[in-house]
């Protein structure tokens, strides 16, 4: 794939968090109004977690803009892992506001609460929930389409932010029956939930930034170097990620009486189809001759 359609890509996930800055701009507002009118910790939780969302992905938006720049002496794979970086950000923006949720929550409930939220943040909530269900189908149709990790992790956050929603109107809806103190316990699970997609997409943008590699991704680049003619043995595939791309080492054996040219041909073919994928920016390949 051409580094130009690569870039291009780039900027089609920028949508993708301009996208979930204006509904978080919007629903958050809506949100904390409607929370602090009715009376409703979950509903105002959940804002909360909507207001810290926007800064998330500006992080995103900045992270995808930043690894839009060409390699230069400093970077010569590129500034591609900008977009890691920036989800890494959006996990510790999401932690901080989970954990910040949680106190506020168990605090109302030891506090003690005894009024029952207005059934108006039943209906917002609810209205919102459909909204950011909606943005995430568009995140993760786009992600998938561009292979993206940021704007996936953007997705994941609007998944969770509709399941949020959702779970804030049962405590509400549970308040109106007797039952106040559902409303701030509900809060709680809004927290937990936050942390847990926090954690999830540090956990994956860590993994990348580590070096680490999805195992099956290397067992197929390695069928891949296997079937390619001239290739004796695959000693060793290695691969790491740049942002949604992957550089990949290749070790591999070719026959002993091989000419320069032939043997180098071998290697080119084997970087012309690891590079068919759409994920591989770099291939790599060192060649040894093959033991008798």
């Amino acid at each position: 794939m051409e580094q130009q359609q690569r870039y291009e890509k780039l900027k089609m996930g920028e949508r993708g968090a301009i996208v979930s800055i204006i509904a978080y701009i919007c629903l958050s507002a809506l949100k904390l109004i409607i929370g602090n009118l009715s009376g409703s910790e979950a509903l105002r939780a959940d804002g909360l977690n909507n207001a810290t969302d926007i800064i998330a992905s500006i992080a995103v938006l900045i992270g995808l803009k930043y690894a839009q720049r060409p390699a230069d002496q400093d970077h010569p794979y590129g500034h591609w892992k900008s977009e890691t970086i920036a989800s890494l950000i959006a996990s510790f923006i999401m932690m901080a506001v989970g954990l910040q949720v949680l106190f506020n929550a168990i605090f109302s409930v030891f506090e003690g609460k005894h009024e029952s939220p207005d059934l108006i943040s039943v209906w917002t909530g609810l209205f919102c929930a459909a909204v950011m269900y909606f943005v995430y189908r568009y995140n993760k149709k786009l992600a998938d389409k561009i292979n993206s990790q940021a704007v996936m992790a953007a997705a994941k956050d609007n998944f969770s932010d509709a399941l949020v929603s959702v779970g804030a109107v049962i405590g509400i809806v549970g308040s109106q029956f007797g039952l106040p103190w559902l409303d701030p316990v509900t809060a709680i699970a809004v927290g937990i939930m936050i942390c847990k997609t926090a954690w999830d997409i540090f956990r994956e943008a860590s993994h990348h930034l580590s070096d680490g590699f999805d195992e099956s991704a290397i067992e197929a680049f390695k069928d891949t170097v296997s079937q390619v003619q001239g290739v004796e043995e695959v000693k060793e595939v290695r691969a790491r990620n740049y942002g949604s791309n992957a550089v990949v080492d290749v070790v591999l054996s070719v026959r002993g009486d091989l000419e320069f040219h032939e043997a180098h041909n071998v290697a080119t073919n084997v970087e012309n189809e690891l590079k068919k994928s759409s994920e591989v920016l770099e291939v790599h390949v060192h060649y040894e001759p093959a033991k008798s």
